[in-house]
């Protein structure tokens, strides 16, 4: 990690993420913004607010996201890096826009975003730069004087990423009972999307099938199985799996789904499963539904152990990586040198979101990136 202490040229960290709701009474004003133009029945958003309901009606994403802030406002803090962190959400308060008026009123012009997403895609990506175009068009239109903001490369294959989930596999594993420990496989988990949709994802040049999307997976998810076997001695067969399908069964998403993998390496007499939620940053609904609930209730009617890995959360390592990927872009804003911290095959991401990355079926004005207006 670098030991700059001047975060120059800019002037404030927003941590931007998905938000959820904090009570019954959030849940389907919630969904109602995730699926605003949908036209979805407010009937049909109650029986998929169950999955909130189960949990009291509130999302654990926003305490997780309070955990991470005070993590990065303390390691800052600690590394003297003098850099403001604010918080926004996409769909639930404190609201993106809200959190960007505040910034603009506290005179921060330069405003590095990081997003709680480590790949490319649509939904993990360019949809958040569409919401930060929104929000500065609102500003706009409000007669504020805009900041430029600029987005944090994805860090999938950051060491600080990758650290904390290999120790929650070895923790994982080490939990099994002993007769299926060293036979058990490791399913990688992720949100499925739509064919079309990994297809598309990353620069032009990585598209094709699956896209930066299921590429940057595989990557991690070999990196992990080969720490583990360096540290364990145990080369545990593996596989990428998906979860949180929310789409018309008529369109293909990525597959398979992992209950069906969970019956398939039952079927093949695998004698137990440690499930690793690669695709997330925390344990927010997806994980305490889709693989906590759904995916052990599976595993348990078909009398097979599993396990579920912790993602990285507000892990201390996490905290220092961000603060590396903030000095590495300060470093890069002022013409130094500097070489990206990067595990794996890929290397690390761009700075800025080029043309034709990650396009949406429907274009739409984004900030960060070579097509924004907001420079």
């Amino acid at each position: 990690m670098r030991d700059a202490r001047d975060a120059t040229p800019y002037d404030a960290l927003l941590l931007l993420s998905f938000g959820g709701p904090e009570g019954p009474d959030d849940v389907v004003p919630f969904l109602e913004n995730v699926t605003r133009g949908r036209g979805i029945p407010k009937d049909r958003l109650k029986e998929v607010g169950q999955h909130y309901f189960l949990f009291g009606g509130i999302s654990p994403i926003n305490d997780q996201n309070r955990a991470l802030l005070d993590a990065l406002r303390k390691d800052f803090a600690d590394h003297g890096l003098d850099l403001p962190v604010y918080w926004g959400n996409r769909n639930w308060g404190p609201y993106l826009t809200d959190t960007l008026r505040e910034m603009v009123a506290d005179g921060r012009r330069r405003i590095l975003v990081l997003a709680t997403s480590a790949y490319a895609s649509y939904s993990g990506c360019r949809q958040y730069r569409e919401d930060l175009a929104g929000a500065l068009a609102t500003l706009e239109g409000e007669g504020l004087e805009l900041p430029r903001v600029d987005k944090l490369r994805h860090y999938f294959n950051h060491p600080g990423f990758l650290e904390p989930m290999i120790e929650g596999v070895l923790k994982s594993l080490a939990d099994l009972p002993e007769d299926v420990r060293a036979g058990a496989h490791l399913a990688f988990s992720t949100h499925s999307i739509p064919n079309a949709s990994a297809d598309t994802s990353g620069p032009v040049g990585d598209h094709g099938d699956g896209g930066a999307y299921v590429k940057q997976h595989l990557d991690v998810a070999r990196l992990i199985a080969d720490a583990v076997r360096e540290q364990t001695g145990i080369d545990h067969p593996w596989q990428l799996v998906y979860q949180s399908r929310s789409g018309a069964p008529h369109m293909p998403w990525l597959e398979p789904d992992i209950c069906d993998h969970l019956e398939e390496l039952h079927g093949a007499g695998v004698p137990a499963v440690v499930m690793v939620p690669i695709g997330f940053v925390s344990d927010h609904m997806e994980v305490l539904y889709d693989l906590d609930t759904e995916a052990k209730a599976k595993a348990e009617e078909l009398g097979l152990p599993v396990r579920r890995s912790a993602t990285v959360g507000a892990d201390p390592r996490f905290a220092a990586a961000v603060r590396d990927l903030v000095l590495e872009r300060v470093a890069t804003q002022r013409g130094e040198d500097v070489t990206p911290c990067a595990l794996g095959s890929l290397g690390p991401s761009h700075d800025v979101c080029p043309v034709g990355c990650c396009p949406a079926r429907v274009p739409k004005p984004a900030a960060a990136g070579a097509d924004s207006q907001y420079a």
